[in-house]
């Protein structure tokens, strides 16, 4: 098949992005027979690709071939393309290229379990993540060193106090301090700045999980001689409105001029004889083997396209989405939202907006918003699993018995949430439809029967049987 010559777009502005988003009018099957635009409030799992970075990954097709390894002209503008990529995010996060490096790999799990393997550590080191952090920036430092969590407030805000306290009991042994920018679970923001203050001054690094700030606010790493700078940063480009799930590591060169790289094999070596070996510069020798190309291409357009519509105008949209619901949820009895929750704070925090319904399951709300409204939520723990447990205020017992539950198969009682989740395209209208089918389930007034596999959670509608190859199909 062809590739079909890039059509020419219209500038990109908060005003038109809902047009340049691909599949946002898509229609989907509801359980009454009908269908109904699908509404997209799961953007903090994944978001839709933006027009303009698909029409890039066509153009740039024609000239794909092995980046590094040939002397052919594709290779020469494959190779091109892939470190423009690279410049493009260390300037995305305003990382100085002589000083930090980026590094692609599969996602941004990959890229902190990266970091977590390559940072210098010793017998007595301990490293402070907290309780709200994504299982990503908790589970690879477990593996490493000793890992002390920082606590939560009732609202799920951090403790800076308790992180206070650790870098003063643990003094001349913290090496690093891992932080969410913002919470995937209640949006809040961390002041990422002020806590890299609080670690320099302790003798420790900080690294900053910006998966979910960097699609909705501007990153500046600093200089490393500026008190508040930040040493290492991850991205995820598939939070991005970039349909491949590149992840980016941007971090202090010096580190990982430290030590072999944690993954070797083609790509990373000058010259490899049967009883040496020498390693590649930087970025090289830490991306081993053939790189994903157009996922980085797709990843740095993804920036450019967020940088054309603004940091600060992507901002005041979804925190004006984001207030919005907060007030029609405040009128909708039997909700409980968590986090903030005062419209006036929105700017505070992402858009993301956690919730339960009085009396319901998770897992059965998110089914009929789905099969009744056409709307895409998600629910259950959002890979956070002891910041859900603080919010909830499960006990210790209780979680014993829910992990009980799960040994033996069974995921039926297990405790979530309801998350909505806003991207830069959605709108007051599409807030207005969820809202009005949500109260429909608070009051019962819902058509459908609804079965639980015990062993996933999840909810399935009777009568719901759709054939997915009618809507897509490798065939």
């Amino acid at each position: 098949m062809p590739i079909r010559t890039p059509m020419t777009l219209p500038s990109l502005s908060i005003d038109n992005v809902r047009e340049q988003i691909i599949g946002v009018e898509t229609p989907v099957p509801l359980l009454d027979g009908s269908q109904r635009p699908y509404v997209n409030f799961d953007n903090a799992a994944s978001t839709p690709a933006l027009r303009p970075v698909v029409e890039k990954i066509a153009a740039f097709l024609p000239w794909y071939s092995s980046v590094h390894r040939g002397s052919g002209f594709k290779s020469q503008v494959s190779t091109h393309a892939y470190e423009a990529a690279h410049e493009i995010a260390c300037r995305f996060v305003g990382a100085d290229p002589s000083t930090h490096v980026a590094i692609f790999g599969k996602n941004s799990t990959e890229a902190l379990n990266k970091l977590a393997r390559r940072l210098p550590l010793h017998d007595g080191d301990i490293i402070l993540t907290t309780l709200m952090e994504h299982h990503s920036n908790d589970l690879p430092w477990r593996r490493v060193a000793r890992v002390e969590h920082v606590q939560v407030d009732g609202n799920g805000a951090l403790d800076e106090a308790h992180l206070d306290g650790l870098l003063t009991e643990h003094a001349g042994h913290v090496r690093l301090v891992a932080v969410t920018g913002a919470s995937n679970v209640t949006g809040y923001i961390n002041p990422i700045h002020r806590l890299a203050e609080k670690a320099h001054a302790a003798g420790a690094q900080i690294l900053v999980d910006a998966a979910q700030l960097a699609p909705h606010r501007t990153i500046d790493m600093r200089p490393l001689d500026d008190p508040g700078h930040l040493d290492y940063v991850v991205l995820s480009a598939h939070k991005m409105y970039a349909p491949f799930g590149t992840g980016a590591l941007i971090g202090r060169r010096d580190t990982f001029l430290q030590g072999d790289p944690d993954m070797i094999g083609g790509g990373v070596v000058d010259i490899v004889t049967l009883d040496s070996v020498k390693w590649n510069d930087l970025p090289d020798r830490e991306e081993a083997g053939s790189p994903n190309v157009i996922g980085a291409v797709a990843m740095a357009q993804a920036m450019l396209c967020l940088e054309e519509i603004g940091m600060d105008a992507l901002a005041r949209h979804e925190a004006q989405l984001t207030a919005y619901l907060l007030k029609k949820l405040a009128r909708v009895a039997g909700v409980c939202v968590f986090g903030i929750t005062d419209p006036a704070r929105a700017a505070e925090k992402v858009g993301v907006v956690p919730l339960t319904v009085r009396g319901m399951d998770h897992g059965l709300v998110a089914a009929i918003l789905s099969a009744e409204g056409g709307i895409g939520v998600r629910n259950g723990c959002f890979c956070a699993h002891p910041y859900l447990l603080r919010l909830l205020e499960v006990s210790e017992t209780e979680a014993r018995t829910y992990q009980e539950e799960i040994y033996q198969g069974s995921k039926a009682h297990l405790p979530g949430m309801v998350r909505v989740s806003f991207g830069c395209y959605n709108t007051e209208a599409e807030i207005d439809w969820f809202v009005e089918v949500l109260e429909r389930i608070t009051r019962g007034d819902y058509r459908g029967h609804y079965v639980q596999d015990t062993a996933s959670g999840s909810y399935w509608p009777e009568g719901l049987t759709p054939d997915f190859a009618r809507y897509f199909s490798l065939a």
